[in-house]
Formats: structure tokens, C-alpha cells, sequence
């Protein structure tokens, strides 16, 4: 029996070295170059603000997950179904969202839908974070879809069979059966589908969302140093990896116990 390959724990403690001394080493390249003022110090005061966005990309990955989960789940069973419309729709559905890129989907959210919403004479504001949030939410349907398909027929057909048997109706064997022992087996690609979505909210600064990496940029702006522009951003790395790096280790975890 082969063997799977995944990464050792010394090995990503390693790049996680690498990763949280990168801010240091990029200041004091800064300074041994000459400019003046480049120091890791400088961005202490500005500490705040940055967590301050990096919260909000948690904040956008936490709703758009848990709204493309909904949406991904309902799709995903659909490719299941035993009704040849409903089962090719949701495939198209699955495949369009999870092979098209997900910065253009957000610009097609951004320039489609309204900037506010007229209700009984009332002005509802739709804000660009709140497009950002739906942009976002597409693709992670489509890749949960696939999560929950790939779930459901990976269970043995002995199943479907048994529940057969006792008169269970599909939805209840769905409901009471197969998905209950498919959660398991879709927990780790859960999470890794979280984990990408988690690296991909940085797009939302481009389409006006400020988002950590706007804010970032706005701080070079206000503090007019060129020079911090490696540090700055190699926060925003270690942010990121101290973030996602956990979630990774938890996935291997899951794919080791339930494999």
C-alpha cells in the first residue's frame, strides 16, 4: 500500500519561522539600505488599525462561508437527484462556479447589482463589503457542492439499500442516514475550502472593500515611507499564515482519522 504525502509538522514549522521573522528581516534590509525611519517600530502605533482589518477579512470569510455552505449543500444534493433537470442544472451550476475565476465573479457583483435597494419608498443601502460577501459566496458554493456530492456517493450503496428496506423514504435516508455519515468525510475538504476562501479575501480590496490589505495600504500612504512597504505587507503575511497554517494542520488531522 502507497503511501500519501503530506507536509511534516517540522517542515511547516519551519516555513512558520521563515514566515513570522520575514517583517524583521525586510525592515532591517530597509534600514541597511538607507532609508531613514524604516524600522519595525514605527508600525506599533498602527498595530490596531491592521488587526482591525485583518478581523474583517474574518468577518467576510465566516459569512460567506456560511452562506455559500447553505447554498453548496442544497446544490450538491441536487446532483443527486433523481430528477434529470434538477441533477443537470446543479452540475452546471457546480462546475461554472468552481472553474471561473473569483476575482471576475466579484467584479460581476460589484457592477450588477444596485447600490441600494428601494423598499415600500425606503433606501436601503447595498455597501461594496456586502457585494464582496455574495461575490465571494458563489465560487465557495460550488466547491462545497462538489464537497457534498463527493461525500454522499463516496458512502457505500449498502446504505441507500438498507434505509430501502426499513421504508425510509429518500428524503429521510438522506436525512437520517447518509448525510450524517457523510459529514465526516466532508469535513476535511470542508475546511480546506474555508482555508482558500480565507487567502482569497484580499480581492475584496480591489473591487473598494477595506479589507487588510487597503488598509495597508492606506497606512504606507500615511506614513510616506517607501521603505516600510515589505514590512507592512509581511504583517499581513504572518497574519494570514498564523490564520491559515492551524486550519491546515487540523485538516491533515481530520484526513488521518477518518481516511
Amino acid at each position: 500500500m502507497s503511501k500519501r504525502h503530506s507536509i511534516s509538522p517540522s517542515l511547516l514549522a519551519a516555513a512558520g519561522l521563515l514566515v513570522l521573522a520575514y517583517p524583521a528581516v525586510a525592515s532591517a534590509q530597509t534600514t541597511a539600505a538607507g532609508a531613514d525611519g524604516a524600522h519595525w517600530t514605527t508600525l506599533i502605533p498602527w498595530l490596531p488599525v491592521l488587526l482591525k482589518g485583518f478581523a474583517f477579512d474574518v468577518l467576510i470569510s465566516f459569512v460567506a462561508m456560511a452562506i455559500g455552505t447553505v447554498l453548496g449543500t442544497a446544490v450538491g444534493i441536487g446532483q443527486i437527484s433523481h430528477h434529470k433537470g434538477v441533477r443537470v442544472a446543479s452540475g452546471w451550476i457546480t462546475q461554472f462556479f468552481r472553474n471561473a475565476p473569483w476575482l471576475v465573479i466579484l467584479f460581476f457583483c460589484i457592477y450588477l447589482m444596485p447600490y441600494q435597494i428601494n423598499v415600500l419608498g425606503l433606501s436601503v443601502p447595498f455597501p461594496a463589503w456586502v457585494k464582496g460577501i455574495v461575490g465571494l459566496s458563489f465560487p465557495v458554493m460550488g466547491n462545497v457542492s462538489e464537497v457534498v456530492r463527493g461525500g454522499i456517493q463516496s458512502l457505500p450503496t449498502a446504505q441507500w439499500e438498507a434505509a430501502a428496506a426499513l421504508g425510509l423514504t429518500r428524503r429521510q435516508t438522506l436525512k437520517l442516514c447518509i448525510l450524517p455519515q457523510a459529514v465526516k468525510r466532508m469535513a476535511a475538504p470542508w475546511m480546506n475550502t474555508y482555508a482558500i476562501l480565507m487567502m482569497s479575501t484580499p480581492l475584496v480590496s480591489i473591487v473598494g472593500v477595506d479589507d487588510s490589505v487597503s488598509i495597508a495600504s492606506s497606512v504606507l500612504s500615511a506614513l510616506a515611507n517607501p521603505a516600510l512597504m515589505m514590512p507592512v505587507y509581511g504583517l499581513i503575511l504572518v497574519l494570514f499564515f498564523a490564520y491559515c497554517a492551524p486550519i491546515a494542520m487540523l485538516t491533515k488531522q481530520l484526513e488521518r482519522r477518518y481516511r
